[in-house]
């Protein structure tokens, strides 16, 4: 949840750092901080608030130190105080720590060092590493990190450095990422590549216990007994242009447009071409690395799990077998029936969602077979799946997840199609490839009708509820929904399935609860305008998002219409999505909320 950055080498370290704070501050935004080295003392500087606080504090630096580690919160033990924010220190003010994730055990290890006679100044369990590498301290700060992971239990990434060993950065990572770069002028760590973009060459992934030793020459690798590593190096092939505005006044605005683009990057690479048998395509060759299966499950958090819900609809079309989409976290309370021929999907846009990494490590000890579906390229659950298959969305910012979700429904959806190739003709195939085609462009024409969903949600900006209400595939659609405008404006919003309004949220309609509908000819449409009169009957506000906005009784019940383009399959769920991305954005806008940073929220989840 939280972003570390950290360099050694011949720049000067603050502008890097506070650089690199600024792209790893959709992992967390409580607080921020800093440590540095120069001519062997050791310079702390935290702050409450956001990154730019921190910069402000910083205004005035002069300094010409050229090694140092930086961090933004994510509060999890402690609340977000100065006294809790990172770098900790230990109880001589010679090392400084950064760190990411959950110490299980710090109480006991608190304990430990209490007796020991160490004095603890922070609430926080990250502090507890810091005065353990100082118990274990002689000289060598890698074997005291060492030492001191060994003992520590949980998911983390950390970062030390220390004034008696000025000429070094120690790194170590269990569950949560962390990435060492280079470039010739130093060595990086980071939290994630975007914090390293136009800075480092290539890219290191540490793997779980495994540490690193960052010199201003060179990088060392070792494991948690000390044997010597030789990990595989990786370009960084993203340009600066993914990690800037352009022009738009938000990362979300900016990401919601993209979506023509993303989508066409995703469904490229998994379709043939006009007139090839699908098994010419080169997405078929990965989908023959499956191994026969009898049943489904798609694991997912968040706005992944409702790609995943989206998926489990659309399956059920194609695939004659029992599909089950279920939020990661309690798929690991439940007793799936696991096997050698179940089939687990993970979704996760980050690859490192905490949830969902210990989901599949559950499956994958049962015997099954693991699909990830992941933006991110070696990220952990990319590494530890049988088969994976990517999004292609690039980098996404905005903390609300916008076009890694449609990206999602696309592959989902071609995989479901490969999936089922023994239940589908390939007129039905080469169908849905030319809607796939087109889909770009129909993404573009609904993104035109931009200006009429700002005015309205101009009138949905007041609203102390709001409902989301839709049928069959749409209804996972409508938990997206209201999932983003409750996530970025803070409104209250609900998504419920349209024919169980009468079995609970009916008793909320009243003149000032807007319901949003989301209606299309092919999905239960007379039921939907059903549900609509009731809700008129109450006096309740409707908007309308739906491929018939020309229909008489729609046009008769709603206060307002959204149209979308008519169009069937896969591309019917992305196409429903935009408009409510949209609305969620313009009334955040209007309520003048944080929309890129949205409070107590990260982008990547990894601790439990």
């Amino acid at each position: 949840m939280c972003g570390i950055i950290g360099y050694i080498g011949s720049e000067r370290v603050v502008p890097i750092l506070m650089e690199g704070l600024s792209r790893l501050e959709y992992r967390g935004y409580d607080s921020a901080g800093i440590a540095t080295l120069q001519d062997g003392e050791l310079f702390r500087l935290r702050q409450v608030g956001k990154v730019r606080d921190l910069a402000c504090a910083l205004q005035d630096d002069d300094s010409d130190a050229t090694i140092g580690i930086g961090h933004t919160r994510w509060a999890t033990h402690g609340a977000p105080t100065r006294e809790n924010a990172h770098p900790h220190l230990d109880c001589s003010g010679d090392i400084a720590l950064i760190h990411n994730g959950i110490i299980e055990n710090y109480l006991v290890l608190r304990d430990e060092l209490l007796e020991a006679g160490h004095t603890f100044r922070s609430q926080t369990d990250t502090e507890v590493l810091a005065h353990l590498i100082e118990h274990y301290f002689d000289g060598d700060l890698l074997a005291a990190v060492t030492a001191a992971v060994r003992r520590a239990e949980g998911a983390f990434a950390l970062a030390v450095l220390c004034s008696r060993t000025p000429d070094r950065l120690v790194a170590a990572r269990r569950g949560s990422p962390l990435v060492v770069g280079h470039s010739s002028t130093g060595h990086f760590i980071a939290s994630d590549i975007p914090a390293l973009l136009g800075k480092a060459n290539s890219v290191v992934f540490l793997a779980d216990d495994e540490l690193a030793e960052l010199t201003r020459d060179t990088v060392r690798f070792i494991d948690c007994d000390g044997v010597e590593l030789h990990p595989p190096s990786h370009r960084v092939s993203a340009d600066q242009v993914s990690i800037q505005k352009g022009g738009y006044r938000h990362f979300m605005l900016k990401e919601i447009h993209e979506q023509d683009r993303s989508i066409g990057e995703t469904v490229r690479e998994k379709m043939c071409h006009e007139g090839e048998d699908v098994t010419q395509s080169p997405f078929f060759s990965v989908c023959k690395r499956i191994a026969p299966f009898n049943h489904i499950y798609l694991i997912a958090c968040g706005t992944a799990y409702h790609a995943s819900l989206t998926a489990e609809y659309m399956w059920e079309r194609i695939l004659n077998m029992p599909i089950q989409s279920m939020i990661a976290s309690e798929f690991r309370m439940r007793a799936a029936h696991l096997s050698e021929k179940s089939l687990v999907i993970a979704v996760s846009q980050s690859g490192e969602t905490i949830d969902t990494l210990m989901a599949l490590r559950r499956a994958k000890s049962a015997g099954a077979q693991v699909i990830a579906l992941v933006n991110n390229e070696q990220s952990t659950i990319d590494r530890e799946a049988d088969v994976s298959v990517y999004t292609h969305a690039g980098i996404e910012i905005g903390v609300a997840a916008t076009k890694t979700f449609t990206a999602q429904i696309a592959a989902l959806g071609l995989l479901g199609l490969h999936l089922g190739l023994d239940h589908l003709s390939q007129a039905d195939i080469q169908a849905e490839f030319g809607r796939l085609a087109l889909l770009p462009g129909r993404i573009n024409e609904s993104l035109q009708k931009e200006d009429d969903i700002r005015t309205i949600a101009e009138g949905l900006h007041h609203a102390r509820d709001v409902l989301f209400l839709a049928r069959g595939e749409l209804y996972p659609i409508a938990l997206e929904g209201a999932l983003k405008l409750k996530e970025i404006s803070y409104i209250h919003a609900e998504g419920y399935p349209a024919g169980e309004m009468k079995h609970g949220p009916i008793a909320l309609i009243d003149e000032k609860t807007p319901v949003v509908f989301l209606l299309s000819r092919g999905i239960a449409f007379e039921k939907v305008l059903s549900n609509m009169e009731e809700v008129r009957a109450r006096n309740g506000q409707i908007i309308a998002v739906t491929d018939a906005p020309d229909d008489p009784a729609v046009k008769r019940l709603a206060n307002a219409i959204i149209p979308v383009p008519n169009v069937e399959g896969i591309s019917r769920p992305i196409l429903f999505t935009i408009p409510l991305q949209l609305l969620a954005y313009h009334a955040a806008v209007w309520r003048g909320t944080d929309v890129d940073q949205p409070r107590n929220l990260a982008k990547t989840v990894t601790v439990e």
